[in-house]
């Protein structure tokens, strides 16, 4: 088959999310609100941590760029879901297809290496607290954030290998509101068995396995601080619920959606909505919650461009 790397589909259907009005009036309100609040809370944590000097480098660096990621995250389906809720034909392009399922990779990629950075970077505070500044240093706190872009991107890659050259030559309906990679290749006119697991295999493996890296991270931690009770510890307690907690949100829906992957369609929308739009609008939240420091900071920059503006 000489053609048979050659596409016919130029552009894929989606379903959406419901066709009651009822239920998309509340998805669009519901949608839009925690975008709007996502994309302003993550901006004011990356604004917080460059503006203001007396938060501590490695930590704060690493919650700047997962706030980056996080606007990334929110900003690759949400708006084209938010835009099509109310449209009869919701369509995109083959080329949008390809480039949503790329940057869902890459960002998807990054924030699970940058989770691991600061499970290690808590790792460091808590049970290695004399050689924190020495072993957390800038130009680790760099590798870091280049080997999460790095894995992100060959992450990225490896799926539109799979993906990229396989004929679709008529189906093109997608009962979903972004274009997801499991339900891409099954409209692919040709035997995607073996495809399918072998996708599935990858991306269930990197996130089950990182995951129990960082579960493990900290149990370890845990125990360390409950081997040295103090004032510093119980502070550093409360960092570690936030990062637990955002490690629970984010690797929960990635494990159940590849773990079962033969879920209902209904399940598999929800938890795309759960990842994709609460979760980066709830991980500024529990940051800044239950983190003194950040409110401080926070109040602190707040009142500085409030008096930039009195005077300009």
């Amino acid at each position: 088959m000489d053609g048979a790397n050659h596409s016919v589909v130029s552009e894929f259907v989606f379903l959406g999310l419901s066709n009651s009005w009822e239920i998309q009036l509340v998805l669009f309100v519901f949608s839009s609100m925690f975008y709007v609040a996502s994309m302003m809370g993550n901006s004011l944590i990356m604004l917080t941590v460059t503006l203001d000097p007396h938060l501590p480098f490695p930590m704060y660096f690493l919650l700047a760029n997962l706030s980056f990621i996080d606007l990334g995250g929110s900003s690759i389906a949400s708006p084209m879901m938010i835009y099509d809720i109310f449209r009869k034909r919701k369509v995109i392009s083959f080329g949008g297809c390809i480039a949503q399922i790329f940057f869902i990779h890459v960002i998807g990629g990054v924030e699970m290496v940058l989770l691991i950075a600061m499970a290690f970077d808590r790792y460091v505070a808590i049970c290695k607290p004399l050689h924190y500044l020495t072993i957390m240093s800038p130009q680790m706190c760099i590798f870091f954030l280049v080997s999460a872009w790095m894995i992100g991107l060959i992450h990225s890659v490896i799926h539109l290998a799979f993906v990229v050259n396989l004929p679709f030559c008529g189906p093109n309906v997608l009962d979903s509101f972004y274009c997801d990679l499991p339900q891409l290749i099954k409209l692919a006119c040709t035997d995607t068995y073996r495809l399918e697991f072998m996708v599935t295999a990858n991306s269930g493996f990197i996130s089950v396995g990182s995951f129990f890296i960082l579960i493990i991270s900290y149990i370890i931690i845990i125990v360390t601080v409950q081997k040295h009770s103090s004032a510093g510890s119980s502070k550093a307690v409360y960092t570690l619920e936030a990062h637990i907690t955002v490690v629970l949100l984010f690797f929960g829906p990635l494990i159940f959606f590849y773990m079962w992957p033969s879920s209902s369609t209904h399940l598999d929308k929800f938890l795309a909505i759960f990842d994709g739009v609460l979760t980066p609008f709830l991980n500024p939240v529990i940051y800044t919650f239950r983190n003194q420091d950040m409110k401080v900071a926070m109040r602190r920059v707040c009142r500085q461009l409030v008096s930039y503006r009195k005077i300009s």
